[in-house]
């Protein structure tokens, strides 16, 4: 096509050229001939044309490359990350000459999807997950993956695109004796050797291989919680009594499960977490069942502790400490159990909140994965039946006994029931600035799971 328009743009020219000639003879009474026009000005034009034709054409050959480059470049900016692709860019051959030379095909890690089955005491840190600046569970996993080579550097800095996900993120010194998170792993993995990069408050049980559509959230039935007090929290707040002597009666143990079952079924839980108007349809939850165990006295201490058990679908930012507190209050006499039923409404009241160091991950539950892939003998039930005596241990080790010694070392519980005799249960004002007023932000799914 760049031939022709030369073509025609020389011949149009050299016309132009010609007549100008003849006029010009005409003008100054000479003739000039034919075969001097052939020899001269065509040649001479031809060449010029030609090369301003030529520089013309590279001109907008270079323009079309710089628009090229340019929405190729926009289009990398705005690509985003897609589950579905089966290559990443770390897989494939590297773009250096001398590098795709050496690539040996071979030397490419195939990677799976799975999940690591993994307890950690939340304790000493700022939640579960990763948050530049601050100790994480995450942080401390990603970069005992990286140096094992479970992930590589760009899975390190963007977990997204090796598919990493967590069960549920827990808050701020929340423990878990299980956890699951899924991810894109290696085949050939040392579970003893990970283990010695993390530190002793962190420990991954088991791998397990799943189907490649997995989602550790999104997968999950059921959550259960377990909260572990101190029973002295359960007695009325006119008694004077001491930690380390107070025994829970029965009657007051029933009492404790009397209200607790007032929680159970779907319910609109709007007031016991933060920035959620009654109308969100994310605010109702599904409440399994919810019960205090006997109470029991750990071995070396003489104060009594019991442990709360709640299994729901899900659960938002402090939903099960809110409801843990709200409870206590009721129980202590600080307020009518008929709260509980005022809350579900769509007034706002103030809910307390209780300590969250008691709080403990327990258990995750798959149990529609189970029925659908566990008996087509090519994956794994989610059970967790067979590693069910090291989540014990680890548990009984890392989890219970630093809620018990934290507990008694640093009065969380005691402190917080001085202060709830002054929370008010009367219904708040709409206007007033509290952590239930709306806040401009992007609608998110992250207040989920979020205990």
């Amino acid at each position: 096509m760049f031939s022709l328009l030369r073509r025609a743009v020389i011949s149009v020219e050299f016309a132009r050229v010609v007549h100008l000639t003849k006029q010009y003879g005409r003008t100054f009474g000479t003739s000039v001939k034919p075969q001097l026009i052939d020899d001269t000005v065509r040649n001479r034009f031809t060449i010029e044309l030609a090369a301003a034709v030529e520089a013309k054409l590279a001109d907008k050959r270079l323009e079309a490359q710089k628009r090229m480059e340019s929405r190729k470049t926009k289009q990398e900016v705005q690509q985003r990350y897609n589950g579905a692709v089966k290559r990443r860019k770390w897989e494939d051959p590297p773009e250096d000459p001398e590098a795709v030379k050496n690539f040996d095909p071979a030397s490419r890690v195939k990677r799976r999807k799975s999940i690591i089955l993994l307890g950690y005491s939340g304790v000493n840190y700022f939640g579960m997950q990763r948050n530049p600046g601050t100790k994480t569970i995450e942080e401390d996993l990603l970069r005992a993956m990286l140096k094992q080579n479970w992930i590589n550097d760009e899975g390190f800095r963007q977990p997204q695109q090796i598919q990493f996900q967590r069960a549920a993120r827990t808050d701020k010194g929340v423990s878990a004796a299980v956890q699951v998170v899924s991810i894109k792993l290696p085949d050939t993995l040392d579970i003893e050797a990970l283990n010695s990069e993390l530190p002793e408050d962190i420990r991954v049980y088991a791998v397990k291989r799943v189907t490649k559509g997995f989602n550790s959230k999104t997968n999950c039935d059921a959550r259960t919680y377990t909260y572990t007090l101190p029973t002295i929290a359960f007695a009325l707040n006119e008694e004077k009594v001491d930690i380390h002597t107070f025994r829970l009666p029965a009657d007051q143990l029933k009492r404790v499960n009397e209200v607790l079952s007032l929680y159970v079924g779907t319910k609109n839980f709007h007031n016991f977490t933060s920035r959620k108007e009654f109308l969100d349809p994310s605010v109702k939850r599904f409440i399994m069942s919810f019960e205090c165990e006997p109470p029991y006295v750990p071995e070396g201490s003489t104060t009594e502790f019991a442990t709360i058990k709640i299994k729901g679908q899900s659960f938002m930012l402090h939903q099960i400490r809110k409801m843990v507190g709200l409870t206590i209050a009721v129980v202590r006499g600080l307020t009518d159990s008929g709260i509980i039923e005022k809350a579900f409404g769509q007034e706002r009241y103030g809910i307390p909140t209780a300590p969250g160091l008691g709080l403990v991950l327990s258990r995750i539950h798959y149990d529609k994965y189970n029925k659908r892939y566990g008996e087509d003998g090519c994956h794994e039930t989610l059970e967790f039946e067979k590693e069910e005596p090291m989540i014990q241990e680890f548990f009984k080790r890392h989890i219970a006994s630093t809620i018990v010694e934290t507990e008694l070392s640093t009065n969380s519980m005691i402190e917080w029931l001085e202060k709830l005799p002054l929370h008010s249960y009367e219904p708040r004002d709409e206007n007033e600035p509290s952590e239930w007023k709306p806040r401009n932000r992007k609608t998110s799914e992250d207040n989920d799971d979020d205990e």
